[in-house]
């Protein structure tokens, strides 16, 4: 069954709230970088919660759509990178996403809150 980057950022934003992940932010990045449709940026409490959350995320795109995501930094917990080609996850504990702060390097690029 055909799917696009709708339906990726669908299934990731629903797994993302199903686990728990705070201030899930999406950034439309069509028509502004050519890495991604869509760029999600969320949080989880503590190293053990963001892996448990980019885990699960890996295999319902497994599961769904029979895709096997680039990833980067999980087995760490303190940022994870999730890149399904369509849409960028980045899960981060609070402290690092505070010391990164992506949203702002993205500002104007059409954020919205996710949940």
């Amino acid at each position: 069954m055909p799917f696009d980057g709708g339906d990726i950022l669908d299934l990731v934003l629903t797994s993302l709230d199903d686990n728990k992940a705070e201030d899930i932010l999406t950034i439309d990045l069509r028509g502004k970088s050519a890495m991604a449709d869509h760029m999600v940026i969320c949080t989880g409490r503590s190293s053990r919660q963001v892996s448990a959350i980019a885990s699960n995320l890996l295999d319902r795109l497994k599961e769904h759509f029979r895709l096997s995501a680039r990833t980067e930094g999980k087995d760490i917990g303190d940022w994870v990178l999730i890149d399904t080609g369509d849409v960028v996850v980045h899960i981060f504990r609070p402290e690092v996403r505070e010391f990164y702060q992506l949203e702002k390097m993205w500002q104007e690029s059409g954020q919205t809150p996710a949940v």
